[in-house]
């Protein structure tokens, strides 16, 4: 997958880089809460429930297919002078869903998951509808594109955690985890934090908050996301 690569003035980007492992530092708990939820921690320990994660599987199948709208709405905001390799990387993963949501098929396929009689559940609806909102005219490129890569770093962060040395990950989920906890993953979300930090660079004081706004809501969301596959309580 493409990578961005350092941009002219780096001494201001250095800077603006601080601003989203500023939000990282400040929602510390909130982000442990969303990268080491018990449904992840349990992946890690071997004692998921497979019953949580076909439950997962038919839900996030829903939600990809609506994050495709998402990503493709951040590349409709992207402002005209956004550099070729930002493009490149996020054209990259839109693309990438393609396979991403062939995968999700052969999983079903081989956990006996219905997308087609799947439910959709209301921690999951709220995600949607929160991503509904984000692709509306008046929403601001650096927001959006915080919003992304804030889903896309959560899904790395705890998945990679499931790939560590000592974690006792079942063989059966190996393949999920490694899907979005791998290096090239890893170097994916660095990249797109790069984008959001130069977008935030032009952004007014306003938009940055409302920026830091929709990181948390990402957070929130997919701790409702994970607490829906694991507990089954929506």
């Amino acid at each position: 997958m493409a990578t961005a690569s350092d941009k002219e003035g780096a001494e201001p980007h250095s800077e603006l880089q601080l601003r989203t492992s500023a939000w990282l530092t400040r929602q510390a708990d909130l982000y442990r809460k969303a990268t080491f939820h018990p449904f992840i921690e349990s992946i890690r320990n071997g004692s998921l429930d497979f019953n949580c994660f076909k439950r997962w599987l038919g839900q996030d199948y829903i939600f990809v297919r609506e994050f495709v709208r998402f990503l493709a709405s951040v590349l409709l905001k992207a402002p005209k002078d956004t550099a070729n390799e930002d493009i490149d990387l996020i054209l990259g993963g839109l693309v990438a869903l393609d396979k991403e949501l062939s995968w999700f098929k052969k999983e079903a396929s081989i956990w006996e998951v219905d997308f087609l009689s799947t439910n959709l559940h209301k921690a999951n609806k709220d995600y949607c509808r929160f991503l509904e909102s984000l692709m509306q005219p008046e929403v601001e490129y650096a927001v959006i594109i915080v919003a992304l890569w804030a889903i896309e770093v959560v899904y790395c962060d705890s998945f990679a955690i499931c790939l560590e040395a000592d974690a006792k990950t079942p063989p059966a989920l190996r393949e999920a985890c490694q899907r979005w906890g791998n290096e090239g993953f890893k170097q994916y979300c660095v990249s797109l934090q790069k984008i959001a930090d130069k977008a935030l660079d032009n952004a007014s004081h306003d938009v940055q908050q409302k920026a830091e706004a929709a990181f948390v809501q990402v957070l929130r969301n997919e701790v409702e996301f994970w607490n829906m596959s694991y507990d089954d309580h929506n």
